[in-house]
Order: C-alpha cells, then structure tokens, then sequence
C-alpha cells in the first residue's frame, strides 16, 4: 500500500516577504542550472521529487544550485568538511537587517530600502563559504569586509570572490589573528559601518555538537544514529567554542562598547532562546541605547536576530543624513 501523498503548503510562510525561496525547490530547474545536483534528486515516499536532506553532498549541490540560479554566482565550492550554509535561512538575516536599516535611515517602511555600495557590512566569522556578503550584494548591493580566524576558510573565500567576477572589489576578506578578539584588529581607524553580521558557534563542544545531530536524526527518522553526520558539514570554530554561542555573543557586546561610534547596527543570530537574558542583561551593563529582537522561522527552526546601538537618536539622525548624502 503506498503512504498517502502529503500536502505540501505552496509558500514557506516563515520565511521574510522578500525572500527568492518561500516557494518549494523546483529541483528539475535547479538541476539544469547545476548538473551535479541531478543524481541526487529523487522521489520520496509521497511520489515527490526530494532530495535526502540527511546526505551532506546532497545538501551542498542544492546549496550551490541555489547561489547560482538566484544570486548570479557562477562558481562556488568550499572545503571538504566545512560549514555549507542553508541559503534560505541566510538570505532571511539580509533581509531583515534591510528593514532595520529602512527604519534606522529612512521616515517609513514605505520608502525603498538601503542599496548600493554606500552600505558597509562586517561579517564576523564569514567563513569558507562567504555566503552573507553574497546574499547581502546580489540582494542590496551592499559592500562587505568579512572576517574569519581560519586561514583555509579565508583563503577558500578569497577564491570564491576572485572566481565571480561581480564580487571583485565589493568583498575584502581580513584574517584575524587573534581568537580572542572579534572587532579588535579588525575595524580600523576611520572605518564606519551600517552593520556588523554574525552567526556565531552554537555549541559548546565537538561532542555537544554531535549530540544535536543525533537528536535531530532521531527526531526526524525515529530511530538512533550510531554515528551522527553533520549534514551542513562544519569545522571546530564555526560549529562550537569554549562556551558556546552565549559566551561568544557576550564577548562581541563587550567588545562592541570599545567601537560605539565605528557601527549603526551590531547584529548576531541568536540560536537559543535560553541565552536571550543574559544578552539582554550584558546589553544593559553595556549601556546599549537601543535593542531590538527580529525573529525569524525556517522549517521546524526558531531563531531570532539581537542588534543594539550605542548611537543616541540625535547621532542616529547625523548618520542617516549623512550617509544618505556621501559614501562614509
């Protein structure tokens, strides 16, 4: 007896308004644009066409598949093992921090959004795979500088710019030397930017991070995994660090307060709810002028987006009239 077909919704509602991937995957399209993705593709249990999301080639082709159909990239590839990002839940976080700009710089939601490469972003931890600075350009336009303490990962971006001729001169890729520092090094003398990016480490150990993949897998398949795999694949300090995402986070606002003038908007992902108060709590030690938290849904995920300000609301107003005249 064949398991009844399942419904499927025709929109991710979760998903931000603006964002190319609300509708379900069209996996024949998305294999003529990447050919290695076809082998991959099958029909599932419901007589749809799927791919097995547990299957980490399978995930990276359709990641590919993704940045080249929608966000004119024409070659892209990362390192064995190394983190490949879900593209959708990536474009969210772009999106979203458009709106926060939007109403940081302009007087209502109704005006068109901040574009062009008068935007500055800084994207901590930016990774081998590069993928907010390509969302963030193809989307808005905006100029990144992308940071990361892995030379390999640094240097598979590098590539990644220098093989898309679209990205060349929009992307700077930084090497920070130290672990220990996040803006540090990083921002320098004279710099200003619209907004810093960060997907932190979300665990605290290798052996916490597999425990999340067999619990997914269990959650998901119903049985145990006797050896996890980590289908978005992931490398020590992009997948955890010594006290994980609320540790690091609580660093970042530390650290941000040395540089209250040098940025509009700090952001971070925020994974797990539980970590919300004691964000709030260092913010406040901190003396943010200004907090917001931007939830966000992908799938069966919750997670939510923290920015904060040092900048009083009469700053605010200089910054927005002048970055609205000049290129900072």
């Amino acid at each position: 007896m064949q398991p009844k077909k399942k419904e499927h919704p025709k929109e991710k509602a979760r998903l931000h308004r603006r964002n190319k991937h609300r509708e379900r995957y069209d996996l024949k399209l998305l294999s003529g644009t990447c050919p290695e993705l076809a082998p991959y593709v099958k029909i599932n249990q419901y007589g749809d066409e799927s791919i097995d999301f547990f299957d980490p080639e399978a995930v990276r082709y359709l990641n590919t598949a993704l940045l080249k159909h929608n966000y004119n990239i024409k070659n892209w590839s990362i390192p064995t093992d190394y983190l490949c990002p879900a593209v959708p839940g990536r474009a969210d976080y772009i999106h979203y921090l458009a709106d926060l700009l939007n109403s940081g710089y302009l007087e209502t939601q109704n005006s068109p959004l901040p574009a062009g490469n008068k935007i500055k972003c800084l994207d901590i931890g930016t990774g081998a795979n590069c993928i907010y600075p390509i969302i963030g350009n193809a989307e808005y336009g905006w100029e990144f500088v992308g940071t990361d303490i892995d030379p390999v990962a640094l240097e598979a971006a590098k590539e990644i710019v220098r093989s898309n001729p679209n990205l060349e001169g929009k992307i700077e890729l930084r090497l920070q030397s130290n672990p220990k520092n996040i803006f540090y090094d990083i921002i320098q003398k004279g710099e200003y930017y619209d907004l810093t990016i960060c997907n932190p480490p979300f665990h605290v150990s290798a052996a916490d991070a597999q425990d999340a993949a067999a619990k997914k897998i269990k959650n998901l398949k119903g049985k145990n995994a006797a050896k996890p795999v980590l289908n978005f694949g992931g490398q020590m300090n992009e997948l955890w660090c010594k006290g994980g995402e609320a540790r690091f986070i609580t660093d970042m606002i530390i650290q941000s307060k040395q540089f209250p003038s040098s940025c509009f908007w700090y952001s971070t992902l925020v994974s797990k709810q539980e970590n919300l108060e004691g964000i709030y709590l260092t913010l406040d030690k901190e003396k943010a002028l200004e907090v917001k938290t931007i939830k966000m849904g992908t799938g069966n995920k919750i997670s939510r987006i923290v920015a904060w300000t040092f900048l009083s609301k009469e700053q605010q107003k200089v910054w927005k009239q002048h970055k609205l005249k000049t290129n900072i």
